[in-house]
């Protein structure tokens, strides 16, 4: 699913049109990039939480080559899913399977 197949069943669920949606969902994403960036986790209840974590420098091995790489300090945005979600994806799932 892309976005634009998101902002279609929100627009078809919420009857905005979809212009009115995207700009929405839009909002949203930047508003999340904007608070990690911060330094500001978002949680959302029955969803799920973002987070960012340190990776602390490193030296790695380049897959193709084999060559010994400095990787430096960096950070990475993170999501957990909340018990829910899960939950609710694997009732589905589970139903899914009953019917195949």
């Amino acid at each position: 699913m892309t976005k634009a197949d998101i902002v279609e069943r929100v627009a078809d669920g919420t009857g905005l049109t979809k212009l009115e949606t995207e700009a929405i969902i839009e909002g949203f994403l930047n508003t999340v990039i904007q608070s990690l960036r911060d330094g500001n986790g978002i949680e959302i209840r029955g969803f799920g939480s973002y987070r960012v974590k340190k990776k602390n420098s490193r030296y790695a091995r380049n897959p193709r080559t084999g060559e010994k790489v400095f990787v430096d300090e960096h950070f990475v945005p993170t999501f957990k899913f909340s018990k829910d979600f899960k939950n609710a994806v694997n009732k589905g799932m589970q139903i899914k399977e009953s019917d195949s």
